[in-house]
């Protein structure tokens, strides 16, 4: 079985020149460059992890149409690719994100227990941010980091063989 769109040209007919910023457009076209024309599509996660960046750590729903409009792909796929992946937001976050491994072995060397803690004394839920606007607490599916676990991201920075207490101090570091 097979499903026919409109052509992309119908679908986008906006002058990409208008889109994002020229900053941002650059950057997503160094991406674009690493693969062949007919698979510029494929720099679909560079350009949402730009554009969260540009907006303060998450995507719009404008956004994710103006990247669609941008790699001549459909809403519908930037929007699988957004939701499906963990490291996109697709609401406000706090200043800082906090995201613990929950990967078996993670889990087998602490980071339930780590979950735990952050949440009772930060009062903070999975996906949630804490009232101060610090940060945002995220279960992370893979941080990659199974030879030091458990693995704790915040921000950009990894961080192995965590615990309750090195947690905190790492938070208590955050602005």
């Amino acid at each position: 079985m097979s499903f026919r769109t409109a052509p992309l040209a119908v679908i986008h007919d906006v002058d990409k020149e208008t889109l994002l910023t020229p900053e941002i457009r650059a950057e997503i076209d160094k991406q674009i460059a690493k693969y062949p024309p007919e698979w510029k599509q494929s720099a679909v996660m560079p350009a949402l992890t730009l554009v969260q960046e540009y907006n303060g750590g998450w995507l719009t729903k404008e956004l994710m149409n103006q990247v669609a409009v941008y790699l001549d792909m459909p809403e519908v796929a930037v929007y699988e690719v957004a939701s499906f992946y963990a490291m996109y937001d697709l609401e406000p976050v706090g200043r800082h994100k906090i995201s613990v491994c929950n990967s078996i072995s993670c889990m087998l060397c602490g980071s339930e227990e780590l979950m735990e803690h952050i949440q009772k004394k930060y009062g903070v839920v999975n996906g949630g941010t804490t009232t101060d606007g610090k940060f945002t607490f995220k279960e992370f599916e893979c941080l990659g980091a199974c030879r030091h676990a458990p693995a704790v991201m915040i921000d950009k920075t990894y961080h192995e063989c965590v615990t309750p207490d090195l947690v905190d101090k790492l938070i208590k570091k955050l602005d």
